[in-house]
């Protein structure tokens, strides 16, 4: 008992120099747990977060993946596991697995969001622009408060399901007329 004492304040100290500005330390004393407790899916999410806020993006993936992989992260962790590992995917141009990444992660938390956010993106990267605008303009409509996109919001919903419709009329354009 006294091991996981140890572990959860090693732990706490760690994160706690990563949210003051030292994620450097930070980082050594997380490497060192992750080591240590290689099992541990909460030290192994705050490592790869470390890295990812040092810009070691590409050492920060096997951390998300053992997080993701284990048991045992609080649903919000687990969360900012999925958007974490996505998104730095996607930063290292590793767009397929960033949307997939990203789509394991929607399945779980469907309504995210910053995971649709995070999915247009890469979704763009793979040239699926044509989604990408869909999923955007889809969450913009479901998540704004901005009272104009929400006067709107059934057509914006609407013609995000139909970038490209248009409607046939019989009046000529105005300004078009020979």
């Amino acid at each position: 008992m006294s091991n996981c004492r140890e572990e959860e304040t090693a732990l706490a100290r760690a994160v706690q120099l990563r949210e003051q500005g030292q994620a450097g330390q930070a980082r050594e004393q997380l490497v060192e747990l992750a080591d240590r407790y290689p099992d541990d899916a909460e030290v192994a999410y705050q490592t790869a977060w470390v890295h990812d806020v040092l810009g070691l993006e590409a050492e920060a993936v096997p951390f998300y993946e053992r997080a993701l992989g284990g048991a045992g992260l609080s649903r919000e962790d687990r969360h900012g596991a999925f958007l974490g590992l996505g998104s730095t995917h996607r930063v290292l141009g590793r767009y397929g697995a960033a949307v997939q990444t990203l789509r394991r992660g929607l399945e779980e938390f469907p309504d995210d969001p910053a995971l649709h956010a995070f999915l247009a993106m890469a979704l763009y990267n793979i040239g699926e622009g044509r989604e990408a605008v869909r999923l955007l303009l889809k969450t913009l409509a479901a998540t704004s408060g901005d009272r104009r996109v929400q006067d709107y919001q059934r057509a914006i919903e609407h013609y995000a399901d139909d970038l490209d419709g248009v409607r046939e009329t019989t009046e000529e354009p105005q300004g078009e007329k020979s």
